[in-house]
């Protein structure tokens, strides 16, 4: 299983620079790399609810009413693949999963945050003095 996990997470961090470096190794960046991973609709989403606690399936379903059980279950394995996210499966019947950040998930924390202040101060940009002037510099 440990063999498995690790050609796994080095074949995906292959896909990925793949995927960001078809024009080649020196235009590779690290914002690419970063929303590659973390980037789409829900996974910012999913990682924003894990930052406090550790959450059933059934709960963040509940958290986010609008992503579909398939979407969600798609998102969660990608993020555990990339090693953000801890899939804790408890032998119990009805089945019990728990899904946590793992420590290298957990690095995100302040950005994920920087990113939901950022987009509260957006959402609120009809405020003056808020800094998201619609007119651009030098008109």
């Amino acid at each position: 299983t440990f063999l498995v996990y690790t050609i796994t997470l080095y074949t995906k961090e292959a896909l990925v620079r793949a995927k960001i470096g078809q024009r080649n190794d020196h235009t590779f960046c690290g914002v690419e790399a970063t929303l590659e991973v973390i980037g789409g609709k829900w996974k910012g989403v999913i990682l924003y609810h894990l930052v406090p606690e550790t959450l059933r399936f059934g709960e963040l379903g509940k958290l986010m009413p609008k992503i579909t059980q398939r979407m969600l279950t798609r998102q969660l394995r990608e993020l555990e693949g990339d090693g953000l996210v801890h899939r804790k499966v408890y032998p119990v019947v009805p089945p019990r999963v728990e899904y946590s950040l793992t420590e290298r998930g957990r690095t995100l924390a302040p950005l994920i945050m920087q990113l939901k202040n950022w987009g509260d101060a957006y959402l609120s940009k009809e405020q003056p003095g808020t800094g998201f002037d619609t007119e651009t510099p030098g008109d």
